[in-house]
């Protein structure tokens, strides 16, 4: 035994971070599937509608593949091995990059596990794959299916003896009313790069033509505020409001033409606070009662209330993401 793991530490097997995974995928199959009839590592998991097969390299969702990198996929393996069991930092460190890389692992890290949930439609807030431990590491939660390298005539599977309590459903997950009501990334449409992308930087660009059209015409507008009651109040939030706002949309479009790292969780942890805002610029089609009439205006509205929650869905549609890095690929 002694002989047979030295020949194995010093073989080629390690030098590569598929060789040092593939190795410890048989070795750690060996005790939590004691029960196996075959004890051949499983290449292929299976969770909620996602599988994952390391030979072919791929994740699919429904049958549809999903893009995922080589170090995201390789950390969704390490997760996969041991469900409901906490695989810390220093692990995955060790198991993704050799010990004579030089790497920022901690950035490193974060980036991988980033782009993992992405590709899951995952929240780090609300979990229903990969749980965040503070200071420990990571956990997967959901129930996990190794699929054996050739199953039997009949088809069948080996499910892990684990004790993990199986994820609810994505409306019994969300806690808040929004959570319930609105759209989860498996819920929405799949749509092209190009398309999600432009329509969002569109949808910023209108914003800032109401931001500056404003305040463009503060005289025009404040005879319209003139009739009101707090006519003054009403001005003076138009004005910061459109003020603030203006910055903001020039950062959501830079975040989005760069494809900034993250943009999905930052514009989502943003959202609720712009949500409000744009419903309330809503009645923006109202500073125009000079130019329109009110049933014009009335008709523009909707429309515009719809806009924050089409922004929310083209976001997690993929708007923002490099071209190859979205999520599921028609074929």
């Amino acid at each position: 035994m002694f002989l047979t793991a030295q020949v194995i530490e010093n073989s080629w097997l390690l030098k590569t971070p598929h060789g040092r995974i593939a190795l410890n995928r048989a070795l750690h199959s060996i005790h939590w599937t004691p029960d196996m009839t075959n004890t051949r590592p499983a290449t292929r998991y299976r969770f909620g509608v996602f599988e994952a097969d390391s030979t072919a390299g791929e994740l699919r969702r429904r049958g549809v593949r999903v893009k995922l990198h080589s170090q995201p996929f390789q950390l969704l393996f390490l997760l996969l091995e041991r469900p409901g069991e906490v695989l810390t930092r220093e692990e995955i460190c060790r198991e993704l990059w050799p010990e004579e890389t030089f790497v920022d692992y901690e950035h490193g890290v974060n980036s991988a596990v980033n782009r993992l949930r992405e590709a899951l439609g995952d929240q780090a807030s609300n979990p229903r794959f990969i749980e965040t431990l503070a200071r420990r590491g990571y956990r997967f939660l959901a129930q996990v299916e190794s699929i054996p390298p050739d199953n039997d005539a009949s088809g069948a599977t080996v499910t892990a003896h684990i004790m993990v309590e199986a994820p609810a459903s994505p409306a019994e997950t969300r806690s808040g009313f929004l959570d319930r009501v609105l759209a989860a990334p498996e819920d929405l449409p799949k749509s092209s790069h190009a398309v999600v992308q432009t329509l969002f930087i569109l949808l910023q660009v209108m914003y800032l033509g109401f931001y500056v059209g404003a305040l463009a015409n503060l005289a025009e507008i404040n005879e319209l505020f003139a009739p009101l009651p707090y006519a003054m109040q009403t001005f003076t939030l138009m004005i910061v409001t459109a003020t603030v706002l203006i910055p903001v949309r020039i950062f959501l479009l830079c975040a989005v033409l760069f494809r900034a790292p993250g943009m999905r969780e930052k514009f989502l942890k943003l959202w609720r606070f712009l949500l409000p805002l744009d419903v309330l610029w809503s009645l923006a089609p109202f500073l125009l009662l000079h130019h329109i009439n009110y049933g014009l205006a009335l008709a523009c509205m909707p429309p515009l209330v719809y806009s924050p929650f089409a922004q929310r869905a083209l976001i997690l549609m993929g708007a923002g993401r490099m071209n190859h890095e979205i999520s599921t690929a028609i074929r």
